[in-house]
């Protein structure tokens, strides 16, 4: 990841995108800065009340290249997209967990446990180190898991049930 003055360029760009996001009644849903292949991008996801529309996509896109351009956080060069998370949206970080308690979630674990890699349920409570989940299966059981052994943690819409 690139460095500049300041700390590492997500947490930088995270508090570029903030007060934007803020004044267009948006929220910062997650900040990447990813190399693929020879191009690195920056990624900023953003949400809105009732769903985001195109509009205010490109609304941010105009205000936050300003600022990019004023500011410049990243010494290489880049590519800016700003978009919506999507609707299988990863949960990373405790407001995107507290937000999903009580709706359903897809999780990728690396490892097996009990024959299955992938569970699907509700979302019943999260703390910083764990989460658990209620699986959709015949049982109705209930599950532990550790986010340290979750590949990922996506929203999940009823098509997935």
């Amino acid at each position: 990841m690139a460095e500049k003055k300041g700390g590492k360029t997500v947490e930088r760009i995270k508090k570029l995108a903030l007060p934007v996001c803020g004044s267009m009644g948006l929220s910062l849903w997650d900040v990447r800065y990813e190399k693929e292949g020879a191009t690195h991008y920056l990624r900023v996801l953003i949400d809105k009340e009732g769903g985001l529309d195109l509009s205010s996509c490109e609304e941010f896109s105009r205000r936050f290249n300003v600022i990019l351009d004023n500011e410049d956080p990243i010494d290489e060069p880049y590519v800016f997209e700003a978009g919506s998370p999507g609707l299988g949206r990863e949960l990373k970080n405790e407001e995107h967990f507290k937000a999903y308690i009580g709706k359903k979630i897809k999780v990728k674990l690396f490892k097996a446990v009990d024959g299955k890699k992938e569970l699907k349920g509700v979302l019943l409570s999260y703390d910083k180190d764990r989460k658990k989940i209620e699986l959709k299966d015949d049982e109705e059981k209930m599950a532990d898991i550790l986010l340290s052994d979750c590949a990922y943690v996506r929203a999940a819409d009823d098509e997935l049930f």
